[in-house]
């Protein structure tokens, strides 16, 4: 039968590339997607809302045309505004003072006495929100809670009936290619519904500590931000946050909120109206296969412990930096990223065990966490050096020119009085130590997670990891604001 058609074609002229066509008809049917998506769209649309806000901006003198603050509205109105050409002699110049913007967004109902869902961004710094049911219907809002790590808002509105409301779905049981629905409200115009299929999961966009976001390519658009994604049973099991893109418009690369992290959010901002996350009080870094090596941990894994926070609790516990965390109250720690969320998601006040490696062996410690929020707020006390530092003494390893830190090489690099250690006055720029950006006012404070104080003091740390036929020296570098982080650079 394929041939015969493939025959009639040519005789009738026609390209064969429609005879190839024909054959891959059935495919593109089923490309287009179960016929289940336009029974979840129906069933599910009416919780869908559009999300309203306004605040008051200082405005600018302008002898232009005012276009609308709203960045959803811009391409609406870039092209009505240049067709009009030049602004008229008789037209006034706006005068300067405060006015009213407005912006639009997407959000959705979960109970029916109505909380609403959104993205943070779509309601920070509004003086008004109101949110705009699918039937026209404009209800003023409350906002309960925000977070702007995760970028969730939760609203409260008062219906005089109930609402249709949704419910959400398990964002763990998610494979990849399975199809899911989008859905947004971003012009109050009615919701609009795209399809697609889960591209990938705990996607890092460099948003936020707890990112893990849902990749799709169901069209996401600006507006849509705050909306729901659905799976075929109509369940939401994302929330719509992020797009790339270079126009603005959809491209096939859209993310959400997984419906798991945004639960235990949500439930918080219901219950206080803020976050109330675990808090370990240490800060981290990735274990590369060279720091991996160097501190004996096989495979490389965990999050490295670069800093403690004297005020966390941590230090208590017995945590020190150079630790390996490798397991957090049961969870495995694969890789840094994942420590974040699993403390994050732990009760504040809780007793937690945490695997460590420390030179080569494991030991467990046991740490009653913190409140995160409280230990953002604290500040480290600074300590101010007990002797004044020696005459520079100048060495040359590893690609580096080393001094003793001094005052002077102090106040040049401005580096903080909290900091000690052997200052980089020099990088050779064809060294593995440029390589990982080690730049000079950089301070080496360990190594080998031994304390170092003096050029001579480093010097003889590598002389004896090059008589053990170590392949690498683990660094611990502050940056002058003492910041610190471990770099792994070779002896070979």
């Amino acid at each position: 039968m394929r041939g015969f058609i493939t025959q009639t074609l040519r005789q009738a002229g026609l390209p064969l590339l429609a005879a190839t066509a024909l054959t891959l008809l059935p495919a593109l049917a089923q490309a287009r997607g179960p016929d289940g998506i336009a029974d979840v769209a129906e069933r599910v649309i009416d919780a869908v809302v559009n999300i309203s806000t306004s605040q008051s901006v200082e405005a600018r003198p302008s002898t232009g045309p005012q276009q609308p603050a709203d960045p959803q509205l811009d391409e609406l109105f870039r092209d009505f505004f240049n067709r009009r050409g030049p602004q008229g002699e008789n037209t006034p110049t706006p005068r300067a003072g405060p006015r009213r913007v407005n912006s639009l967004g997407s959000g959705f109902i979960i109970d029916a006495e109505g909380i609403v869902i959104t993205n943070n961004h779509v309601i920070k710094d509004a003086d008004e929100v109101h949110v705009i049911l699918n039937d026209g219907t404009r209800l003023k809002a409350e906002v309960k809670g925000r977070d702007e790590k995760t970028d969730l808002a939760v609203l409260q509105v008062k219906p005089t009936k109930p609402l249709k409301a949704v419910k959400f779905g398990d964002s763990d049981k998610l494979r990849l290619g399975e199809w899911v629905i989008a859905i947004g409200n971003p012009f109050s115009l009615g919701g609009t519904v795209t399809a697609g299929i889960v591209s990938a999961r705990n996607r890092d966009i460099q948003s936020g500590p707890y990112d893990n976001y849902i990749q799709t390519d169901a069209s996401i658009n600006r507006g849509n931000s705050g909306g729901p994604l659905f799976n075929l049973d109509g369940d939401v099991i994302g929330v719509n946050t992020a797009i790339i893109s270079p126009s603005g418009g959809s491209i096939g690369i859209g993310f959400a909120v997984p419906s798991k992290s945004a639960l235990a959010v949500i439930d918080q901002l219901r219950q206080f109206g803020e976050t109330r996350r675990g808090w370990l009080g240490v800060a981290i870094q990735p274990v590369t296969e060279e720091i991996g090596e160097s501190l004996n941990v096989k495979p490389a894994r965990g999050a490295l412990v670069s800093r403690l926070d004297d005020k966390g609790p941590a230090k208590p516990a017995g945590i020190e930096v150079g630790d390996v965390i490798v397991k957090f109250d049961g969870q495995d720690i694969a890789t840094m990223r994942d420590l974040p969320r699993a403390v994050a998601d732990t009760p504040v006040g809780k007793e937690v065990p945490v695997l460590i490696i420390r030179k080569g062996k494991e030991e467990t410690k046991k740490v009653t966490l913190g409140r995160l929020e409280d230990g953002e707020k604290a500040q480290l006390a600074a300590v101010k050096p007990d002797v004044k530092a020696p005459e520079p003494v100048v060495k040359k390893a590893l690609g580096l020119d080393l001094s003793n830190l001094t005052d002077d090489l102090r106040t040049k690099f401005k580096i903080k009085d909290t900091v000690k250690g052997v200052v980089i006055t020099n990088v050779d720029a064809n060294s593995s130590a440029a390589e990982k950006q080690l730049k000079a006012g950089d301070v080496i404070v360990e190594v080998a997670q031994e304390a170092v104080a003096t050029p001579d003091d480093l010097q003889k740390k590598l002389d004896a990891l090059k008589k053990d036929n170590r392949r690498a020296a683990l660094l611990l570098v502050a940056g002058a604001d003492g910041e610190v982080r471990f770099v792994a650079l070779n002896l070979q």
